[in-house]
This record gives C-alpha cells, sequence and structure tokens, in this order.
C-alpha cells in the first residue's frame, strides 16, 4: 500500500469511551449498583447514536457533540432522580487512552502525518486529547462540517486537509461502520481491536487488521520495507 497519511478516529479507537462516562455516572451517583450503572451508560450511549444518526439523516438540525452529550447527562441524570447534569456531562471529556495509544501514536508520528478525525466537536476534543495525552500533526472534528461520521462530507475534511487522493490516505478505527465509511469516501481502511469496538462482518474486506497500534506499525514497517 503506498500510504502518505494516517487518519484516526478517535473515541473508542484511542480512548476508552464507555469506561470514563461509567466512572462520570459512578461519581455522581455512588451508591448505584453495578448493573444500575451499564443500564445508564446504555442510556447515555443509545442517545448519542440516535442524535447523531438523526443529524446524519437530516431529522435535526446540526448540534455539536458536547450538547448531545449535555442531553445524554440529562437523561442519566432524570432516570436517577438527581438534578443538573452539567458536571456529568463532562466525563465524555476525560477518557483515558488504551495502554498502548500514547507510544503508538509517537511511533506512528516517525514515519506519517497523523489526523484525528472525531465526531467529538472541537471543544471536546481540545480537553480529550488534552486528558488523555493525544500529540497530533492535526485534528479534525466532524463539527466543520456540520454533520456526523459516517456522512462523507467529515471524511472529505481530512482529504481536504491532507492534500492527497483518499486513495493514499488510511483510515485506522475500531468501529466497522466508520472504516465502511471511509471505503465509500475511497480511504484505504485499517481495523484497530478493542474491547469497546465495531468489529467487522463476514462481508467486510478492510486492507489490514491489527490487535493494537503497535501491530499496525509493524504492519506498516513491512510493508514499507
Amino acid at each position: 500500500m503506498d500510504i502518505d497519511v494516517l487518519v484516526f478516529d478517535v473515541l473508542g479507537t484511542l480512548v476508552d469511551e464507555p469506561a470514563g462516562i461509567r466512572a462520570g455516572i459512578r461519581k455522581f451517583a455512588p451508591s448505584l449498583a453495578a448493573a444500575e450503572v451499564e443500564e445508564l451508560l446504555s442510556v447515555w450511549q443509545k442517545h448519542v447514536e440516535q442524535e447523531q444518526g438523526r443529524i446524519v439523516a437530516g431529522e435535526r438540525p446540526y448540534a455539536a457533540s458536547d450538547v448531545i452529550d449535555r442531553e445524554a447527562a440529562q437523561a442519566v441524570a432524570d432516570a436517577v432522580g438527581t438534578g443538573d447534569a452539567a458536571e456529568l456531562a463532562f466525563a465524555a471529556r476525560q477518557l483515558a487512552p488504551w495502554p498502548d495509544t500514547v507510544d503508538g501514536l509517537a511511533r506512528l508520528a516517525e514515519r506519517f502525518p497523523l489526523v484525528g478525525l472525531s465526531n467529538a466537536s472541537r471543544t471536546v476534543l481540545l480537553d480529550l486529547c488534552a486528558n488523555a495525552g493525544l500529540r497530533w500533526h492535526t485534528v479534525l472534528s466532524a463539527e466543520d462540517a456540520r454533520t456526523y461520521k459516517p456522512a462523507p462530507d467529515v471524511y472529505r475534511l481530512a482529504v481536504d486537509v491532507a492534500g492527497r487522493a483518499p486513495e493514499r490516505l488510511l483510515m485506522v478505527a475500531a468501529h466497522a461502520w466508520d472504516l465502511r465509511g471511509a471505503q465509500q469516501a475511497g480511504f484505504r481502511t485499517a481495523y484497530v481491536g478493542r474491547p469497546v469496538g465495531d468489529p467487522p462482518g463476514p462481508a467486510d474486506r478492510f486492507d489490514l487488521q491489527a490487535d493494537g497500534l503497535a501491530d499496525l506499525a509493524d504492519q506498516l514497517e513491512r510493508g514499507r520495507g
């Protein structure tokens, strides 16, 4: 593969989003049992997925991810029976990186320009990248396209910034749905397995599949060698 630029999904691929939100819910309502926390995590995740999907489908005007996070946090607070959830919403910005993320990005950055491409808003990305120690050559938010992945306009942001044909870009994600969207935009694709991702289905054909960022770096180095 002749690849010039690596484009990374962030949420779930580089940071453990469910664990961060789960921790925020526990802090918000310490008396909850583990099963109750998982139910509320599902409430949050389903709200985000549903509302972003409605925006992509044109059923709702664009709202940035921090707005949708506040809605999801309020839904959790309403279910718990407590009041304002503004502080809980910040759990979406305090996500720990996977153990291989920081070193893996540093290693890959020695060979490729790295672009983050996230559904998170610009404001959320600022805090999220700082808290997780994510370092980029540039990071792009779906907010600039006023829609969400897998809408084609989001992937075009990376193409425009990279200044290359889409087939010279490798989209790296732990979500098969994200990689399918990138494929439709002309990208090459690499699936990285994570405990919370969306694994490939039987019909998926991605260019690379890796166990983590070190494995991805090894495969890319062998390819260039």
